[in-house]
């Protein structure tokens, strides 16, 4: 792996943990010296990031962290809301019982890190969900709606971080993933669709409030 790589991967997951907030300035200085490279690689990172939507590129004032209005965010879950049921909708008769148990597994260990408590890690739970989410498209096999989907849940960095999820939104959250499980346990795919629109459903609604608000202060 090169140096470009690594610093591509590092801040990668460092924004996708919600380590950088939206609209965060990234300097290349500090990045380098946090990573531990030159500036070089930091840059061709950034310029990178930024064509997955996750950094901006402002000219003469450097790189932030992308940020996204209530309009952007709005348009981001019509477009899930279309996609994302169905591809878990066509995942469930393709599911195989080694797919199933890593859901399982993926559903249960959200559960552990999630729930509030002591053991709370909100920052885990981030990997855990994309894992899940994304095992879901790799069993549906479609390759145009992943690749449009892609498009939609991966760029808005609110979409990454479980901190602005109130207890009882969370609750819903982590419960939505088992109950996904269990339909297509169950090899019900009308019942895998219902419960993935709830889910994102739930998450436009943390998501817009928590970007009203920011565009309010």
């Amino acid at each position: 792996m090169t140096s470009t790589e690594r610093a591509l991967a590092a801040l990668r997951e460092l924004i996708l943990r919600g380590q950088f907030t939206a609209g965060a300035r990234l300097g290349e200085v500090e990045l380098a010296e946090r990573l531990g490279v030159s500036r070089t690689p930091v840059r061709e990172a950034l310029t990178r990031l930024a064509a997955e939507g996750l950094v901006e590129l402002v000219p003469n004032r450097g790189a932030r962290v992308a940020s996204w209005s209530v309009a952007e965010l709005e348009g981001v879950f019509d477009l899930r809301s279309a996609l994302e049921p169905r591809l878990t909708g066509l995942a469930v008769p393709r599911a195989q019982p080694a797919d199933v148990a890593a859901l399982e597994e993926l559903a249960a260990e959200m559960l552990t890190v999630g729930l509030p408590g002591p053991h709370q890690d909100l920052d885990a739970l981030v990997p855990l969900n994309r894992r899940f989410h994304g095992r879901l498209v790799v069993i549906a096999d479609q390759s145009a709606l992943a690749t449009a989907l892609a498009g939609a849940i991966h760029a808005p960095i609110q979409l990454r971080n479980f901190r602005a999820y109130d207890e009882a939104s969370l609750r819903r959250s982590l419960a939505h993933h088992v109950e996904i499980v269990a339909a297509i346990r169950a090899g019900d795919p009308t019942w895998a669709r219902a419960v993935m629109t709830a889910h994102i459903h739930n998450a436009r609604a943390v998501m817009l409030r928590a970007a009203r608000e920011q565009e309010a202060s």
